[in-house]
């Protein structure tokens, strides 16, 4: 009987420890989670700024660049078609899927914006506009803003990603509800490295 009483409470403190161990895994990842949502809303709300501002610059240059409305057409179908991405990656952060088809758009609108600077350039009377000049500073301040946006949310999803990955937290991880790795946003290398250059100075 005293053989049987310990076991039982032998088996009751392990019972103790494991639900102790696994309650501060679930914790930890709902932390980290939320945490890594988080930094994919600030990217989001970088995002919208810079898509909205892209009209902005579009109508600006409109009576400058009659001759260039393929140009500025393609600018704001970009901005259209990353725009809508944004908001199928933000109903699902960190979906493999919704990012690359995210960073896809985006490159996209910066190739177009690119090819918008690089005609703009024709223009001299634009870089004497003071709105011109303003939305194109706003333009390239929300890119830095978008850099480091991202990169906070990459580094949260590595957080995460090294945690359900790692013993013992891989062992219930899935058990818990976290069965997937949060993708991470990468951009096309040479947006990286070389932002859009949207200024006309």
């Amino acid at each position: 009987m005293y053989i049987a009483l310990g076991l039982l409470a032998g088996l009751l403190v392990f019972a103790l420890i494991m639900s102790s161990a696994i309650a501060k895994i679930y914790n930890r990842l709902v932390k980290m989670k939320n945490q890594t949502d988080n930094g994919f809303k600030q990217i989001s709300v970088q995002l919208q700024r810079r898509y909205d501002l892209i009209p902005n610059l579009v109508e600006a240059v409109r009576g400058y660049m009659g001759h260039e409305k393929n140009t500025l057409q393609a600018v704001i179908e970009a901005r259209n078609g990353a725009a809508a991405k944004l908001n199928d990656a933000a109903a699902k952060p960190g979906d493999a899927a919704s990012m690359a088809s995210l960073a896809s758009a985006d490159g996209m609108l910066t190739g177009a914006l690119g090819r918008l600077s690089f005609v703009m350039e024709d223009y001299p009377e634009l870089k004497a506009n003071e709105s011109v000049a303003e939305l194109t500073e706003e333009l390239t301040s929300t890119e830095n803003r978008i850099a480091f946006a991202r990169q906070a949310y990459n580094d949260w999803a590595t957080a995460f990603n090294i945690v359900r990955q790692s013993f013992p937290a891989v062992m219930f991880a899935s058990t818990l509800g976290f069965r997937d790795d949060f993708s991470l946003l990468e951009f096309e290398e040479q947006k990286i490295q070389e932002p859009p250059k949207v200024s006309l100075v």
